[in-house]
């Protein structure tokens, strides 16, 4: 039985007579105090058979904005000790209660935390995930080549520039801004943030490299008229790229510091494309753009809606746009049992809460399936090879690149999309043939299995850069790959993305307009750790940049090509290198492991740099890190 009392509070008697205080929202600013309580559950009124504890630990305060007991609160709570009818109440910190526990008893969750009811909240509001995702990578180049400038050539660190632009990003990391759970205003002054952010990093990011690159000594050119240019990767491990130059002529054509003509192509746009081959990792190298008599050929040959490099051969429906078949030339594997790259529409009313919750049933009321505009071959290679669809679902209209590039075994799919639904899901599926109980999912600093359980709430879950469905029995699996999405699902034969959905409340124009994404797939021989997905992801989301040399000399003092940090074990990422908050010719190093292993540290630098002292993430010293343990963050104190 139940019984209220002045101040909103419910409490309730249970069979054996005991009062239990429930848990219910605390009175609002206009004095309505019993409008939204959340009355105790039959698992609280069995807390002490399921537990064999007295002692319940209730965290007082208002949820939101991080603040504490109020004083409401605070008074109620001096009321219930004076009464003996109350449970005794106890002011008390978490380890005073936590170190009173006999744990041996204690039920143990061995789990992720996931909230069932903030599905939506991985997809909502793209364009804040997007910002988010180029803002956090912008940032990490800024302060790497920032560092590097000074070090190198003692050109001054922007510490309170990029000090500032982090704190708008984190700022904008706030639960209801990069969850898209916000209303309007707010994402007007958040897009104005990020705004800042990007024109701040980007403007750092560009004074860093090109005082780098204007101190580059040049060896002789090619030719009179060729034109140097440095191609950086902020990445720690050795990396080659298709890269595509807007050029004023296509009379020309592209050489290495060896003075040897690199493999080039057209574009469908008159871009130069070209292969920039074993960009040093943390580094650069120099190429020459150089005229030629006539122009580069574009290669125009009908593909017949095949993209073939060697190592993936693609199919596309010429009827549909959607993939026929995607086929490992290397390993002889279709990864495909149907039609690849299905954009599947649902209405999704959002169930609860518009923004927060995708509708459990979403499934139950599927689109009708996307309608083909337009298919054409844009690409075939040497270097390059794109077919564009475009295609209409509802009154949205999508517009995707299928890209295959030279020695790549990752299918990229470029998309620009229109968005004008309500209260609509899309997504992109991928049936398999492959056959599993799991998929893996990186998340922050790591990557988390996945059971494919059939009445598992975890129908929607969260992943960052890269999902990676592996059959073990045929060691061999897919990974799909993003730029700036966060949801997915998954069955034992079947992996798809998120990549639309519109609520309409509490902003009625979420995710409205023009979006821009890619997604790859990348089909691999054996596990995610072995097929380096992470790295690929990685590069996905990190391209390596150009930077044209407009003045140097012979007598500069950095070198045509360079290496200035490498890891010698492959499952370490840098996070950071950026100079310290405490000690001003310091530097930190920041780096974690990426595949649940052991890792030893063995680097190798070119700037003089030796470790001073282990690290925590306020830069206080700790015991000496030389061996990473699996999925260890680790900080290091530089000193030159």
């Amino acid at each position: 039985d139940t019984t209220k009392f002045p101040h909103g509070f419910f409490w309730w008697q249970s069979p054996d007579g005991s009062k239990i205080l429930s848990l219910m929202s605390p009175p609002n600013v206009a004095g309505v105090m019993d409008t939204n309580p959340i009355i105790m559950t039959d698992h609280a009124l069995n807390w002490e058979r399921q537990t064999g504890l007295k002692d319940i630990f209730w965290l007082p305060g208002v949820g939101d904005h991080g603040g504490g007991p109020t004083r409401d609160m605070l008074e109620v709570a001096q009321r219930w000790q004076k009464s003996p009818f109350f449970p005794q109440l106890k002011f008390s910190q978490a380890t005073t209660y936590l170190d009173s526990l006999e744990t041996s008893n204690l039920p143990i969750w061995d789990d992720e935390l996931y909230l069932e009811f903030h599905r939506g909240c991985y997809t909502t509001h793209a364009d804040q995930k997007a910002y988010n995702r180029y803002c956090e990578i912008l940032l990490y180049q800024g302060e790497l080549w920032s560092s590097l400038a000074n070090i190198l050539l003692e050109i001054p660190y922007p510490k309170v520039e990029i000090e500032s632009a982090w704190k708008k990003v984190l700022l904008n990391q706030f639960h209801d801004i990069l969850p898209g759970t916000s209303i309007p205003e707010v994402f007007r002054d958040a897009n104005q943030l990020w705004q800042q952010v990007i024109s701040t990093g980007e403007a750092i990011l560009d004074q860093a490299l090109q005082a780098i690159a204007t101190q580059i000594n040049l060896p002789n050119p090619p030719h009179p008229q060729a034109k140097p240019f440095l191609v950086f990767n902020s990445l720690n491990w050795e990396r080659s790229q298709v890269i595509s130059l807007a050029v004023e002529s296509v009379n020309c054509s592209v050489y290495d510091l060896n003075n040897c003509l690199c493999p080039s192509q057209l574009s469908h746009d008159n871009h130069l494309l070209f292969l920039a081959e074993n960009i040093p990792a943390v580094g650069y190298k120099l190429f020459w753009l150089v005229p030629n008599q006539q122009a580069t050929e574009k290669n125009l040959t009908n593909c017949q809606f095949i993209l073939d490099n060697g190592l993936l051969k693609v199919t596309i429906n010429s009827e549909t746009g959607d993939i026929d078949s995607i086929f490992d030339i290397i390993n002889q594997k279709e990864i495909l049992q149907a039609a690849g790259n299905q954009l599947q529409g649902f209405k999704d009313q959002g169930q609860y809460w518009d923004a927060w919750n995708i509708d459990p049933n979403y499934q139950q009321y599927p689109l009708p399936k996307t309608v083909l505009k337009s298919i054409e071959c844009l690409e075939c290679g040497p270097l390059r090879w794109q077919i564009r669809v475009i295609r209409s679902l509802a009154d949205s209209e999508f517009c995707q690149d299928y890209i295959l590039e030279k020695d790549s075994p990752i299918l990229q799919i470029k998309t620009m999309v229109n968005w004008r639904q309500e209260h609509t899901l899309v997504k992109t599926a991928f049936p398999l043939t492959l056959n599993s109980d799991f998929t893996t999912y990186e998340i922050a600093c790591g990557a988390i299995k996945r059971s494919h359980e059939p009445e598992s709430p975890k129908w929607e879950v969260y992943g960052h850069k890269w999902a990676d469905l592996t059959d073990t029995e045929a060691n061999y699996g897919v990974s799909l790959l993003n730029n700036n999405k966060y949801g997915y699902d998954a069955t034992n034969r079947q992996l798809r993305l998120t990549l639309l959905r519109s609520p309409r409340w509490p902003d009625p124009e979420a995710a409205l307009g023009k979006q821009e994404f890619t997604y790859a797939i990348y089909p691999h021989q054996g596990n995610w750790k072995t097929a380096k997905t992470v790295h690929h992801a990685w590069q996905l989301n990190s391209p390596v940049t150009v930077v044209f040399i407009t003045n140097s000399s012979q007598s500069n003092q950095l070198p045509p090509v360079a290496q200035w940090l490498k890891f010698s074990a492959d499952n370490l990422i840098l996070m950071s290198l950026k100079q310290s908050e405490t000690s001003f010719r310091g530097w930190v190093m920041r780096v974690y492991e990426c595949q649940g292993e052991n890792a030893v540290i063995d680097w190798q630098n070119q700037l003089q740099l030796t470790i001073k002292e282990s690290i925590d993430g306020l830069e206080r010293a700790i015991d000496p890190v030389e061996q990473l343990f699996p999925w260890q963050i680790a900080t290091w104190l530089l000193k030159n």
